[in-house]
């Protein structure tokens, strides 16, 4: 079986008869024939599938309902004249890809804390929903001393969980990775072609418009939407949550 060559039409012609013309089409065909074998696939072809597939290098969170995993991150949008650097406090519900961002003028502790404290733990109380755990990297606004870092203090005092992306790995935060670049393709970058902006509020109020229709009714691709909008999964997400708790304490009681 060795030195066959074949002409490159040839090459072609298979690939199109088994679907594989494209090269996106070929490394999804690699993840579906790994996913039911215990088969580990190299560096190179995780960093491919993550490349041409956004949606692969989700599947690595696991989020049993709403609330259980918040992914969060601090986004640069760019400047605005007389005002400065501007920065987006981004947060994704990793079960339903519900989203929520704020805009503010400096990347620190107190604005990363501020987001969860005024859009994403009110909206998840009025729901009746906890928030179990957030997920972050190591930036400095996320990660400090326990005992004086006002962002670390501010999750210990509404006990949630703080996890980390694992250092050189940032697939694991995909989730508001694939957010922030909807975000810039489809309204930063549009909004700034349009209109000028003389300050944060006035770019803030048209944002929250942006959410509210990518929120409520803007149909999501993907295994976790498959075509419904976000607050959809949301709410059929809640039914999820007793269950699940009654499942793990049976378990825990059955090891016990």
């Amino acid at each position: 079986m060795e030195n066959i060559q074949l002409a490159p039409v040839t090459v072609r012609n298979i690939r199109i008869r088994n679907d594989l013309q494209t090269r996106y089409k070929r490394l999804l065909k690699l993840e579906e024939k790994t996913a039911g074998r215990k088969v580990k696939l190299t560096e190179e072809q995780i960093r491919l599938l993550e490349k041409h597939n956004p949606q692969f290098k989700e599947r690595h969170v696991e989020s049993p309902h709403p609330g259980y995993l918040i992914s969060k991150d601090t986004f640069y949008v760019g400047t605005l004249k007389g005002v400065g650097r501007i920065y987006l406090q981004a947060a994704v519900d990793t079960y339903s890809s519900l989203a929520f961002g704020k805009l503010y003028s400096a990347k620190i502790p107190i604005t990363a804390a501020d987001l969860l404290n005024d859009r994403v733990l009110p909206f998840y109380e009025k729901e009746k929903v906890p928030v179990t755990s957030i997920l972050t990297d190591r930036g400095t606004e996320f990660k400090g001393r326990l005992e004086s870092h006002p962002y670390e203090l501010f999750l210990q005092l509404n006990d949630i969980e703080h996890r980390y992306c694992k250092v050189g790995t940032p697939r694991t935060n995909g989730f508001v990775e694939r957010f922030n670049r909807t975000i810039l393709d489809e309204f930063f970058r549009e909004t700034f072609r349009k209109k000028f902006y003389a300050n944060v509020e006035e770019l803030q109020k048209n944002l929250d418009q942006w959410l509210n229709h990518y929120n409520h009714k803007r149909p999501h691709r993907g295994y976790r939407n498959m075509g419904r909008r976000p607050y959809e999964t949301f709410l059929e997400g809640k039914k999820l949550i007793g269950k699940t708790t009654k499942t793990k304490e049976v378990k825990q009681k059955k090891a016990a």
